[in-house]
């Protein structure tokens, strides 16, 4: 638009938002002839979809703020209210993080929801994600907010929103939300109740719910050891480290060290640029920490709680970081070999290692691949259960794991517990989870993979991202990296029974493959590789993994060139 609409755009803006904060920065920017910045922020309206909200903080249409939360919790309730006209009495649960303006929009939400008519159960503090996606199901709602932006910059927020199922929502949900939210009238005009004039339709959510949540987590276990094991842990400055260290010290786990600088909630991050403990330092504080106590083993979760970061032994005693795909495998073969039931599920996704697939085969358990995000994980297991499977366990390659069906979402509490007892297991075997990982890659063969990311922010990006899947599309390889392309399925226009999605994957000679989508939470493109190597009984896995690595390194660097040659800067 040109500087007269994006001028009047703003101005109308700034005149319906509630926030005098928000509305004062925009109306500032105009005052400055700030037009690029402008026509960013009202380039759109920041989209709901299945991930709910998430966006930079900051006034305008395309960015998080108390006037799009408004809108979009007052459009959620009407959806609700036919959709799932139950919810009146049944209530929606209300969990929130300690991000900047966290409190603020899950009251906001609470008094939207209490001013139509349903019932907010609301936290009265801090709830980290996997406690919320469980109180869904123990307080029986119809569906729960959960305010956060997981492991997103400090300038970031989101909104997050469950079905009664206990999941984040699946389609047709999203795109009925988003067409309720189109409708509500402008933010200002939204009814929004105190928690005194809510009266009944305001209920706090009591202890004995995060009671129930421990309790169950506590029963995941296989063989409850914590014999000798020692543990460093880092909630990130999020929200898990209160109900991580109570769970781990009911479980009997003594040896149990928090960063303290990263224990309390602070929204700030004032130790990490990146809240996410894949990001190069995040982990310095945990690992310095792990170094002075000797530590066997270290745990970290992200700000809201549901993912997990492991870091533990190789053979030398120096720490290494697991990979998400390793942990998934340990925690996969673990609960295969003790929590077995009848008819064992396991669930992954598209983008995660393969290997899951030949240890299920090899367990005679039933395995199923979906699209990226754990929403898609459980409402598959869900979908499962009137066949007589019994979810055991699925992954996500981005730290995300959950333990049967206690929390049908990520649960980085839940599976720190499993994992701290698969590491006890293995230290009274005498070996490590790094060598209990090398046992499973000499039978089920070693699979090698990686992820390369590129952020490309703002509209020019995106414009961008789409050019690089559009060029793939119009002009797939049939070689990468030497290895001939097998198979090339666009998820775009389906592949098998998996909703459409806007993925490519190349499956290549030799059990490799090679994936690419743009993020459903932040401005990014991301690429996945994954190669397989077939170890000897005498060969050293450092040198098969050596020889791995290698092939992988040069798989990655073709296929940069080739996404080079359609549009990636």
């Amino acid at each position: 638009m040109d500087q007269t609409a994006l001028k009047a755009a703003a101005e109308r803006w700034a005149s319906e938002d509630p926030d005098p904060q928000t509305a004062a920065e925009v109306r500032a920017l105009v005052a400055a002839g700030s037009w690029v910045e402008l026509a960013d922020r009202f380039a759109g309206t920041l989209e709901f979809g299945t991930a709910g909200l998430r966006g930079v903080l900051a006034g305008g249409p395309n960015r998080m703020n108390r006037a799009v939360v408004r809108r979009t919790a007052a459009g959620l309730a009407r959806y609700l209210k036919v959709h799932a006209p139950e919810v009146v009495t049944r209530g929606v649960v209300i969990g929130r993080d300690g991000r900047k303006l966290s409190r603020e929009f899950a009251e906001d939400t609470a008094g939207i929801l209490a001013g139509e008519g349903i019932v907010a159960h609301v936290f009265p503090g801090y709830a980290p994600t996997p406690l919320t996606a469980f109180a869904t199901t123990h307080l029986g709602a119809a569906a729960a907010v959960m305010v956060t932006a997981s492991h997103n910059p400090p300038e970031y927020n989101g909104y997050k929103v469950y079905w009664a199922n206990g999941a984040q929502i699946v389609p047709p949900h999203d795109r009925g939300i988003a067409a309720a939210i189109a409708k509500v009238e402008p933010a200002r005009e939204v009814k929004v109740l105190t928690q005194p004039e809510a009266g009944g339709r305001w209920k706090v959510i009591g202890p004995e719910v995060e009671r129930a949540y421990l309790e169950a987590i506590l029963k995941l276990r296989p063989l409850k050891q914590v014999e000798g094991l020692s543990v460093v842990y880092s909630a990130m400055h999020g929200v898990g480290g209160a109900l991580a260290s109570q769970v781990m010290a009911e479980a009997g786990f003594t040896d149990f060290w928090p960063v303290p600088q990263q224990q309390q909630p602070d929204g700030a991050f004032p130790t990490v640029r990146f809240p996410n403990p894949e990001e190069p330092g995040a982990m310095d504080l945990a690992t310095a920490l792990a170094q002075a106590k000797k530590a066997d083993l270290v745990l970290a979760n992200d700000p809201d709680a549901d993912r997990l970061a492991v870091m533990a032994r190789d053979a030398s005693g120096a720490l290494r970081m697991l990979t998400g795909n390793e942990v998934g495998v340990l925690l996969g073969h673990y609960l295969l070999t003790h929590a077995r039931p009848p008819k064992p599920l396991v669930i992954t996704t598209i983008v995660s290692s393969a290997q899951l697939k030949s240890m299920a085969v090899a367990f005679n358990a039933r395995y199923e691949e979906c699209l990226t995000g754990f929403k898609w994980i459980a409402n598959r297991a869900l979908e499962l259960q009137p066949e007589g499977y019994q979810f055991v366990y699925g992954y996500e390659e981005a730290l995300g794991y959950t333990v049967g069906e206690v929390v049908r979402d990520k649960d980085g509490i839940g599976s720190a517990l499993v994992v701290a007892d698969l590491a006890a297991w293995c230290k009274g075997r005498g070996t490590t989870l790094l060598g209990y990982l090398e046992e499973i890659q000499r039978q089920h063969g070693l699979y090698v993979a990686k992820q390369a990311n590129f952020t490309l922010p703002g509209t020019s990006g995106a414009a961008v991202i789409g050019a690089v899947m559009t060029g793939f599309r119009t002009q797939p390889p049939t070689v990468i990296g030497g290895l001939q392309v097998t198979a090339a399925l666009d998820y775009q226009t389906g592949v098998g029974s998996l909703p459409k999605s806007n993925v490519l994957a190349y499956e290549l000679d030799g059990g490799g493959r090679v994936t690419l989508r743009p993020s459903g939470t932040e401005p990014k493109i991301k690429f996945y590789f994954e190669l397989r190597e077939h170890p000897s009984a005498t060969e050293p896995m450092a040198a098969v993994r050596a020889r791995g690595e290698q092939r992988l390194t040069a798989l990655e660097a073709e296929f940069r060139t080739l996404a080079s040659a359609r549009g990636l800067p």
